[in-house]
């Protein structure tokens, strides 16, 4: 592979994209790639302040798409079904969902629904969002998922008497199964993808080690940020190449290629066993659809049957 940058994007004009998280970091920059090569961009963030500066930071670039703000608080599954419901009254399909946002060893505390927040927001609030928009990616040929995870999955392990945040709180250990939550269902909706018959993709990415705020519950924001961080743009490569580059291989994982996959330009990346066991994706997946109500394979399923 050779060194893929954003310029070798192609052209985006005519498609639609969702990025959570858009505001800041790896999702604004990610936002604002894809909108520069012809995209119009839905920047679903939690905060309308912070949405609202980076939409304008956007169109201050004059990019040859265009971008606009719709609210979004993974935490709360009420919202999430909420930003569907809004995405849907504006349009039909979907051509790219970057499941970006993330939350990163916070301070204890859970969502609206009671899971502890790490695994609520990377997890289980964008299961439903991907859920809640499948119809609209089926309606658009070619369209992908891209759901990021990190470095941290090659050390988690999911508990589930632990995902309420039923034990003594350790953030890191939390993250870590969050992060490999995120891999195992962007490998499972592959699968599921594949079964169903359907033209949609889904794929996996991390940043390395990115100089964003996601670290800033961490200590690994004061000593190691300016020895092996990226910078955003350059961290918000292997999602830009998992949604975009015409060899990205579906159910792939992409990260960089550098030493530890710490930082450099996207390459295929490595994926951990535990990460692909079934009996878990299996598991996670219907508790998944249990805890959001959200089923949305079932019927597409039935009908490919």
């Amino acid at each position: 592979m050779s060194t893929w940058t954003s310029d070798h994007i192609p052209d985006q004009t005519g498609r639609t994209a969702v990025v959570t998280g858009a505001n800041a970091g790896i999702g604004y920059e990610t936002a604002l790639a894809l909108a520069k090569k012809g995209a119009h961009v839905v920047l679903a963030c939690r905060s309308e302040q912070r949405g609202t500066d980076a939409l304008r930071q956007i169109e201050a670039e004059q990019p040859a798409g265009s971008a606009e703000l719709m609210l979004l608080d993974l935490a709360d599954l009420d919202s999430v079904r909420t930003f569907a419901e809004a995405f849907w009254a504006k349009y039909v399909r979907l051509d790219l969902l970057i499941n970006n946002a993330g939350v990163m060893v916070p301070p204890e505390s859970k969502t609206a629904q009671g899971f502890e927040l790490q695994f609520g927001v990377n997890v289980i609030g964008h299961f439903a969002l991907t859920g809640l928009l499948m119809s609209a990616l089926a309606e658009a040929p070619g369209s992908r998922v891209v759901t990021l995870s990190s470095l941290a999955h090659r050390q988690g392990r999911i508990d589930f008497d632990n995902l309420r945040g039923e034990k003594e709180y350790k953030p890191m250990r939390e993250y870590m199964q969050s992060k490999l939550g995120d891999l195992i269902f962007a490998i499972e909706l592959q699968r599921r993808l594949e079964a169903a018959g359907q033209d949609t993709i889904s794929l996996g990415a991390h940043p390395g080690f990115t100089a964003t705020e996601l670290q800033r519950h961490s200590g690994l924001w004061n000593t190691l940020v300016g020895l092996w961080s990226n910078t955003p743009a350059v961290g918000a490569l292997p999602t830009l190449y998992a949604a975009t580059a015409p060899d990205a291989e579906p159910g792939g994982y992409y990260g960089p290629r550098g030493v530890f996959e710490a930082r450099g330009h996207p390459a295929p990346a490595k994926v951990m066993p535990h990460a692909r066991d079934r009996q878990t994706a299996e598991r996670l997946w219907a508790m998944a659809e249990e805890a959001t109500g959200v089923h949305f394979f079932h019927e597409v399923l039935a009908q490919a049957a």
